[in-house]
């Protein structure tokens, strides 16, 4: 199997707020990005420095949400300059990988 060089990045959001949806919209339509997967914590920790959980009883609508996604390094150079002017950049985390094609 030959591996390829690939940048993996994640965007941290909080679930109920618009930037969510807004971040999906652009990665399919601007960005064209291959496919990305969002991720709803259970638990977290915001700026706020307050602990946000999910109970059955109490679903909170500030729970973490992830969204990861995958691509050349050099496409993904692009997609984090148009990236920030959506999501605040220390939001944004972006890491080396190999992935097999």
């Amino acid at each position: 199997m030959n591996m390829v060089d690939i940048t993996m990045v994640r965007i941290y959001l909080a679930e109920g707020r618009s930037d969510l949806s807004e971040v999906e919209q652009w990665l399919q339509d601007e960005a064209h990005v291959r496919g990305y997967t969002v991720f709803r914590g259970i638990a977290g920790v915001g700026s706020d420095g307050k602990k946000h959980t999910a109970s059955l009883l109490d679903l909170s609508s500030e729970l973490p949400i992830v969204i990861e996604f995958f691509d050349k390094p050099e496409r993904i150079e692009h997609i984090l300059e148009d990236l920030q002017k959506i999501v605040k950049a220390d939001r944004i985390v972006s890491w080396s990988a190999k992935s097999g094609s």
